[in-house]
């Protein structure tokens, strides 16, 4: 085997101390989302890689230092290259690692160079290209919006290189995009939704079957049960947010997350809402009632220990008592604020009350419990309390559209307003977004769900439950 040259030691080392930055940089960031410290195992790992960099810093070096007097002792001999030999053995090999973008940058990326490609009026696929963002941008930017979005939602061939298999890359990225925001909402979290298409009837049964012992020679009883059906229409989610322009023209990774929080917050709180708060009420045409509206609502006794168990237990019986008995695809969710506060608790022993729920959820007494700080307060106070709902996973209907469409805009004119008048009146003041260097994001999302019976879903109101 040939030695190595001092390049290709070079590269390789690189590489290896960029690899072992990127476990460093992976430990942080797990401690960052979770909002705690190093565990001993971690620091161990974080500080054993810590070292390993910096003895490749230090070899690295030396190499360099080696490759540099290399250089400079190849002197051409004769008519020939010895400086082209030492480069030769040299290698001038390049190396580059990249390290992966977080969820969402790839899709943000996308919608920036399209903007930046107004403001500079040149093509957004040179913009993308310019700031290096990969040549799976590049080649998607060099397509026409329609054909990219036609494609991203009904996509032809994958293998064709030259039409259809250049459009996966925006179908991923979008789907990137999503997979940021899932993991944000109640809705996805929830185990065993009935999904199902939009503008659909399901059937469902509103009076059941009876069924009688008969004796011998005895004629059989008739019976007669009730159905009707349950429709799903189009519902969309929509939300306009504004930016200036110096941040989408300056945009650099630290400027990205923003936009990402802005976009990916605003409709996670409105699903969220809309899905559990018990005031929201059908808006024929425009929106569906939360699962909560019109359900039972069994009031808090207390705030102890004893006071939960005896409204969690008030809780059960009416959706065993409403569901013939049958307490299957039972799923609770509740504030992550309420969930701590009950994993908090202990008993007389010092053990926790309820040993298998965390802020983030868990379960209790073996119902999965999901956790999330969208939802809303009774009486719009945490002081007041949050319901604590409980559902039947399997008789929520849900369609979804899985999809964000997002569009952007400089030369639009917006009503500031989060209640914009409908249709404008002569004192209607719009704001021209081009007049004020703003960005408009259009954030659309089409989703739809309703229960399959009132008995469906119970909820505790006035929940403040507390050591």
């Amino acid at each position: 085997m040939s030695k190595k040259t001092y390049t290709e030691q070079i590269a390789s080392f690189e590489a290896t101390r960029q690899a072992k930055a990127a476990e460093m940089d992976a430990i942080l960031d797990k401690s960052v989302d979770t909002g705690e410290t190093l565990d001993a195992q971690q620091k161990e790992t974080y500080d054993t890689l810590k070292s390993e960099v910096a003895a490749i810093d230090e070899h690295l070096t030396r190499l360099r230092d080696a490759e540099e007097r290399n250089k400079k002792a190849a002197v051409p001999v004769n008519g020939s290259s010895a400086a082209v030999a030492s480069e030769t053995r040299a290698g001038h090999i390049s190396v580059q690692t990249r390290k992966p973008l977080p969820k969402g940058y790839g899709f943000v990326r996308l919608l920036g160079a399209r903007y930046m490609a107004k403001e500079y009026n040149m093509p957004a696929w040179q913009i993308a290209e310019s700031k290096g963002w990969g040549e799976d941008i590049v080649s998607l930017l060099k397509l026409p919006k329609d054909e990219v979005m036609k494609a991203a939602m009904a996509p032809a061939t994958t293998t064709d290189s030259t039409w259809a298999g250049p459009l996966v890359t925006y179908n991923n990225l979008q789907e990137e995009f999503i997979e940021l925001l899932r993991p944000l909402t109640v809705i996805e979290r929830i185990p065993g939704l009935r999904r199902v298409p939009f503008n659909i009837k399901v059937p469902r049964e509103t009076g059941a079957t009876t069924a009688y012992w008969v004796g011998q020679g005895s004629p059989k009883p008739l019976s007669q049960g009730a159905f009707d059906t349950v429709t799903l229409d189009f519902s969309k989610i929509a939300g306009i947010t504004t930016m200036t322009q110096e941040l989408l023209k300056f945009s650099r990774p630290n400027a990205e997350p923003i936009l990402i929080n802005s976009l990916t917050k605003a409709i996670a709180y409105l699903m969220d809402r809309d899905f559990l708060d018990p005031s929201k009420a059908v808006s024929t045409g425009v929106s569906p009632a939360s699962i909560t509206n019109g359900a039972t609502a069994i009031t808090a006794t207390g705030t102890t220990t004893a006071a939960f168990r005896s409204d969690f237990g008030t809780l059960i019986s009416q959706f065993s008592l409403n569901n013939n008995g049958s307490l299957a695809d039972l799923v609770l969710v509740m504030s992550q604020t309420q969930a701590l506060r009950l994993a908090l608790m202990r008993n007389d022993f010092g053990a926790k009350e309820f040993p298998d729920l965390t802020k983030d959820g868990g379960s209790i007494e073996g119902f999965p419990v999901v956790a999330s700080e969208n939802i809303v307060a009774n009486g719009g106070s945490p002081t007041d309390g949050w319901p604590i709902v409980a559902m039947r996973a399997s008789d929520i209907l849900l369609a979804d559209d899985g999809a964000v469409d997002v569009d952007i805009s400089t030369e639009a004119s917006l009503q500031m307003d989060s209640a914009p008048d409908s249709p404008n009146t002569a004192s209607t003041v719009m704001m021209s977004l081009w007049q004020n260097n703003l960005v408009g994001i259009r954030c659309e999302r089409f989703i739809n769900w309703v229960k399959a019976r009132t008995t469906s879903v119970y909820y505790i109101t006035g929940a403040n439950y507390r050591e």
